[in-house]
């Protein structure tokens, strides 16, 4: 069980005074539940790419919300907010394709009041994993984008991933990790769901870890990867598997040793 005690260690080693640099730092600049929630689904959704330029792109959509998030999301004019992006865009997200995403918020939180009431309507608890939720969650947002702006970019396919296409979803699972899971890095805020039903967020960090643990024997980041890490670290932890997920990624990240 020696690879049980160092994720472990690791685990307890990785706690709230280390959550610099990373998204979750936004998320919890917040008390509000209602900010919480739209921060932290913003902030994965900018999660990708070099984390100096992640950090330094949310810094200016927080300020660009006015630190308020959901106020922001929920009060949000497409005219007005296209004219305050000039000149916003991370990586391959064009202003027009984070405007697109602001809108379509705006549109699921007048329809459903939460984030969480579209994922739960669409997850089963009978359900292996959260993997039926994240594609109904991504289908109706992709659906609402193509009704107001047309055929997705490049960028707002990116947004939305869907597993059944074989994304790893690292994104998204990241997202449902920070909602679900409950401890003092993760909110715990969507309790309907049990945290073992969450799939690891997989990037290059972490695929290259867990193959170095033998977690996994693909060599490509896939859905099917991102399942088969999880059912590898429910043998040390069935309730909580996710709970590594943190500590692996940014052992990765600082390039320290396992």
């Amino acid at each position: 069980m020696l690879l049980k005690q160092k994720l472990e260690y690791h685990y307890k080693a990785f706690d709230k005074t280390k959550i610099e640099p990373d998204p979750l730092q936004f998320p919890h600049k917040y008390t509000d539940k209602k900010d919480i929630e739209t921060i932290a689904f913003i902030a994965s959704v900018f999660a990708y790419g070099n984390v100096k330029q992640i950090i330094n792109t949310l810094n200016k959509v927080v300020n660009l919300m006015n630190n308020k998030p959901y106020e922001f999301i929920i009060n949000h004019n497409i005219k007005a907010c296209s004219n305050s992006l000039k000149g916003l865009k991370h990586r391959f997200y064009t202003e027009k394709d984070i405007a697109g995403l602001f809108h379509v918020m705006n549109l699921v939180y007048n329809e459903f009041a939460s984030l969480k009431n579209l994922f739960l309507s669409g997850f089963n608890v009978n359900d292996a994993n959260i993997k039926g939720g994240i594609s109904t969650f991504s289908n109706y947002f992709n659906h609402l984008y193509r009704n107001r702006f047309g055929k997705e970019s490049r960028g707002v396919k990116f947004m939305f991933p869907i597993p059944e296409k074989g994304s790893a979803c690292k994104r998204m699972n990241l997202f449902l990790r920070w909602m679900i899971r409950k401890d003092e890095l993760d909110f715990g805020l969507w309790n309907e769901i049990p945290a073992s039903k969450l799939i690891i967020p997989v990037d290059t960090h972490v695929a290259s870890i867990c193959a170095e643990l033998k977690l996994t024997t693909r060599k490509n980041v896939s859905w099917k990867m991102a399942e088969e890490i999880t059912e590898n670290l429910k043998k040390f932890d069935p309730d909580d598997p996710v709970k590594y997920d943190f500590a692996i990624c940014h052992i990765g990240m600082r390039k320290l040793k396992f």
